[in-house]
């Protein structure tokens, strides 16, 4: 017999809203607009001394700390193909083809990712939680699988094995 355990953690304020746009093909720009995301996420171990896979609270607060950060931002993607980004000392221009945009370099989140699809924001969020969790929790830990819902009924989930 096998015994397999997670922990998960979804919690009203888990949250964050931001401005973005994407790129549907190397042709197609969205407008800038904005979601409130809800974000939840689900850890994979074993079982530790203390007989749980990871501290609820430890896992809720260091979730809480990466949506703050994503909170009340235009979210940019610094690996994007078809988006060119311009860093000067207090703005972010914002290039695709003929469109460009201006934003207060304050009010932006440059994220290493490629798009800021709910799919990607999914990933940020995995990675950014495994990053954050330290020394034998994070040794322990087998999978982690984070969803973030853009809207009612509208999610998108990324699983790590590890």
């Amino acid at each position: 017999m096998t015994e397999d355990y997670s922990v998960r953690i979804s919690k009203d304020h888990l949250v964050f809203s931001v401005a973005h746009f994407i790129t549907l093909d190397s042709k197609t720009c969205e407008s800038l607009h904005g979601h409130g995301y809800r974000v939840s996420a689900e850890i994979f171990g074993p079982l530790g001394k203390n007989h749980y896979v990871v501290d609820f609270i430890l896992l809720r607060d260091t979730l809480k700390t990466i949506v703050d950060e994503l909170d009340h931002h235009v979210l940019l993607p610094s690996k994007s193909n078809s988006i060119r980004l311009s860093q000067q000392s207090d703005e972010i221009t914002v290039l695709f083809k003929e469109r460009r945009w201006v934003f207060p370099k304050s009010d932006c989140l440059v994220l290493p990712i490629e798009s800021t699809t709910t799919e990607c924001l999914a990933r940020y969020v995995a990675d950014s939680l495994f990053e954050r969790l330290e020394g034998k929790v994070r040794a322990a830990i087998k999978g982690i699988e984070v969803e973030v819902d853009e809207c009612y009924g509208q999610s998108a989930i990324c699983r790590i094995s590890l």
